[in-house]
């Protein structure tokens, strides 16, 4: 019998999530599991819901699950909403248009803004700039009755590249005089991109563990403000596992009403240790120097940006738009065969027009230019002509612009 070979090096993990997990907390998850009704559990408990609000930027409770983005996507939705609810949602991606199915099988009234028709390269244009605060203000100004209960919109589209200002749409709301909830999916932008739950008025923040966090995929989380909580105590929406009002009280001393993911909690204790030792500020400005070195890399091989808007580009991951007759994941899966490198599909409404470019969590500049140097030399195997040498221009941009502190 032939036994399948594994190539040699390590393996180029490049999509926008699972990130690369690091040894540091690979480490973590490898210690042995201990009580989890335990006093020494219980201090663990306490440490992690304590950091975990600095990195969501927020003075109110964090909850945990063992579950998946999309587990944490059900909790922030029916622990505030009620059957029949209307809920105005923002199609900004493959992962906003996700949350609105949800949302309908949970027996929710979801309406969706944004898909406002394609563009001059049959791309969706919504899927390519942010989320339109004003259109959401119109739609709220058109809602005296105030029958919407919440507004539900991604910070960063893990599908596009895109980063919508999550700050307009609270103003949004204000600005229209709503009593809508604000809910927010952070899963890919927690702890690569600027964001803060408490300055920005969120009413629930979701985020998972496999993007910024640098974890594997098994836990998510639900932000809460004060207005959320109260929400809670009257939402009618069948729930026990997600319900928030048993986790918040046990939460209180360090432990939760089920079997918690032990391990996996000392890989976000690392993970949080890791994180705050760099300092939040250095950890994103970091992402957005890495994200600008891969855009000076496409914008050489003369190909398109899948975000339209400068001011959106997203500092987790860059959406390269193929030329028109080339198949991106062709393209893709010659990379992945060639070179052992993972880039990210097209999802959806862009699948076999684009692949996206990781640039989060356990990354440095050698990391990028490897991953770049994959992508230039699939490209031209694949017959894709380029302007010029996005790896040179990558290389140029980061020795232009060293880590604040290098010598």
């Amino acid at each position: 019998m032939k036994l399948n070979q594994h190539p040699s090096g390590r393996h180029f993990l490049q999509i926008p999530g699972p990130s690369p997990v690091p040894d540091r907390i690979l480490r973590a998850i490898s210690l042995p599991t201990i009580d989890h009704r335990g006093p020494e559990f219980g201090a663990l408990g306490l440490k992690l819901l304590a950091g975990l609000r600095q990195i969501f930027q927020t003075q109110h409770p964090v909850v945990i699950y063992p579950a998946s983005g999309t587990g944490a996507w059900e909790a922030a939705l029916v622990n505030t909403l009620s059957p029949g609810d209307a809920v105005l949602m923002y199609e900004t991606g493959h992962f906003a248009a996700l949350w609105h199915k949800l949302a309908q099988r949970l027996g929710l009234a979801p309406e969706l803004l944004g898909d406002s028709g394609s563009d001059d390269t049959g791309l969706p244009i919504s899927w390519r700039r942010g989320v339109q605060a004003e259109l959401i203000e119109q739609r709220l100004r058109a809602d005296p009755s105030h029958a919407i209960k919440a507004v539900c919109v991604v910070h960063n589209e893990t599908s596009t590249g895109v980063t919508s200002d999550i700050a307009a749409v609270r103003r949004a709301i204000d600005a229209a005089s709503h009593p809508a909830l604000l809910l927010v999916d952070s899963i890919s932008g927690l702890a690569s991109a600027d964001y803060r739950h408490d300055e920005w008025g969120v009413d629930v923040t979701v985020s998972g563990s496999q993007k910024g966090l640098m974890l594997p995929p098994g836990i998510s989380f639900n932000a809460l403000s004060p207005k959320a909580i109260e929400a809670s105590k009257h939402a009618r929406c069948a729930k026990s596992f997600w319900a928030w009002d048993e986790i918040l009280e046990l939460n209180k001393t360090g432990y939760w009403p089920y079997t918690p993911s032990t391990n996996l909690l000392y890989g976000l204790n690392e993970s949080l240790e890791m994180l705050l030792e760099q300092g939040l500020p250095s950890v994103l400005a970091r992402h957005q120097r890495w994200a600008e070195g891969v855009r000076a890399a496409v914008r050489a091989w003369g190909l398109a940006i899948q975000c339209t808007e400068p001011a959106r580009l997203s500092p987790v991951l860059t959406g390269v738009v193929m030329p028109a007759g080339i198949d991106a994941d062709r393209v893709r899966r010659l990379i992945h065969e060639r070179f052992d490198l993972s880039l990210g599909t097209g999802l959806g409404k862009v699948k076999g027009r684009m692949f996206r470019i990781g640039h989060l969590g356990d990354c440095n500049e050698l990391t990028l230019i490897a991953t770049l140097a994959g992508c230039e030399m699939g490209l031209k195997l694949s017959g894709v002509d380029l302007s010029g040498s996005g790896v040179l221009a990558a290389m140029d941009y980061f020795a232009a612009h060293p880590t604040p502190g290098a010598a």
